[in-house]
């Protein structure tokens, strides 16, 4: 009898145990800020043109661009200033969208090296930036230095010391934002920045993400038409976001804080010869077009292709020997389910402002990602 009673009690046990393994856990995406899958937008627009977008379908804004005045960052004139505010105003109806200022870009950052050099460069610069955030209301700073330690802008000073540089003005900026504020870079998709702008052992851990800048992989100096934004490398060529990702897990960057990009615009080549409807031809940049725009190219003669290793379309005008590498909304979707699947932090786009204001590119970002959810 004493046997019966202990043998039921622990079928009980085992019962009640199995009764509460079976209950449902939650998605930590849908639990954590910190977890969750991250959808970015540059903006470089004004106050106005933000209202057309659908901003419940971002985590983060990112304003661009500030730039340097003397050692401090600062705000350039009256109308960011307002945009800077227009932004921050929208945490009120979206309480989980963070809003960044971004110092540099892409010929924004000519004296980076010089105040970047010195200690009391980036004391000021730390400071000022701090002031910034707290002023504007803003969550964090996203550095687009073009490119520390190695060429950017022909005649933008550069000497690979700003590798080193870099990871002391990273550290000079955490001491001054401490928890309060996130700090994110933009990295160039390619072996030399990989290589010689980042000390990845020393700045990874100080920073909340990095931006792949997995498009621009073929760009305006280029004198072969190709793939600028591509999924997967090919054969004909090795750049691409998914080579981007590796090459940074291999130097140990961890996954929970790559973010890639995609790209909002697209990039025109006039080619040499129309073989191969201008893929991989000799050729020189020409023109980029906003995605809103892409529609006009096809009334104008230019037929759709489909790179099914690449996993990226293009176009090609045979009148025009012209040919557009982009992203469409197939391509991002492919993109942003390839960061889902590959656990990373997120995907960033430039820009915003070069989107539909209906089912555009944003649009296939969200809502692949949701059904992750």
């Amino acid at each position: 009898m004493k046997r019966q009673r202990v043998f039921f009690f622990l079928l009980l046990i085992v019962g009640l145990v199995g009764i509460f393994a079976c209950q449902p856990t939650e998605n930590p995406r849908q639990v954590s800020a910190e977890d969750r899958f991250e959808i970015i937008a540059y903006y470089q627009g004004d106050d106005q043109r933000i209202e057309n977008y659908k901003l419940d379908q971002l985590t983060h804004l990112i304003y661009s661009f500030l730039h340097l005045d003397g050692n401090r960052l600062a705000v350039d004139d009256a109308a960011d200033s307002i945009t800077i505010m227009k932004l921050t105003s929208y945490k009120s109806k979206y309480p989980d969208l963070k809003v960044y200022l971004a110092l540099g870009g892409w010929g924004g950052c000519a004296t980076c090296f010089d105040v970047f050099n010195t200690v009391e460069g980036r004391i000021d610069f730390a400071k000022s930036t701090r002031e910034i955030l707290e002023q504007y209301n803003a969550d964090g700073i996203d550095l687009d230095w073009e490119y520390p330690g190695i060429e950017g802008l022909p005649g933008h000073i550069y000497r690979k010391e700003g590798k080193h540089n870099f990871t002391l003005l990273v550290r000079e900026l955490r001491m001054a934002l401490g928890d309060d504020y996130d700090i994110s870079f933009a990295a160039g998709g390619f072996p030399e920045f990989f290589d010689h702008s980042i000390e990845w052992d020393s700045v990874m851990p100080l920073v909340d993400r990095v931006n792949l800048m997995s498009y621009d992989l073929v760009n305006g100096y280029a004198t072969r038409a190709g793939h600028h934004t591509s999924l997967y490398s090919t054969p004909e060529q090795v750049l691409s976001m998914d080579y981007g990702v590796r090459y940074l897990d291999s130097l140990g960057v961890p996954r929970s804080k790559i973010v890639v990009g995609a790209a909002f615009y697209s990039r025109h080549f006039e080619t040499t010869s129309s073989e191969r409807n201008g893929l991989y031809q000799d050729a020189r940049f020409v023109a980029a077009l906003n995605f809103y725009e892409m529609d006009s190219l096809s009334n104008n003669g230019y037929e759709t292709f489909w790179d099914s290793i690449a996993k990226a379309p293009y176009k090609y005008s045979q009148a025009e020997k012209t040919f557009v590498s982009y992203d469409d909304r197939q391509s991002v979707a492919l993109k942003t389910q390839y960061a889902l699947d590959q656990e990373l932090k997120g995907i960033m786009f430039w820009e915003l402002p070069c989107d539909s204001y209906e089912d555009g590119l944003l649009n296939a970002i969200y809502q692949t990602a949701r059904k992750d959810q």
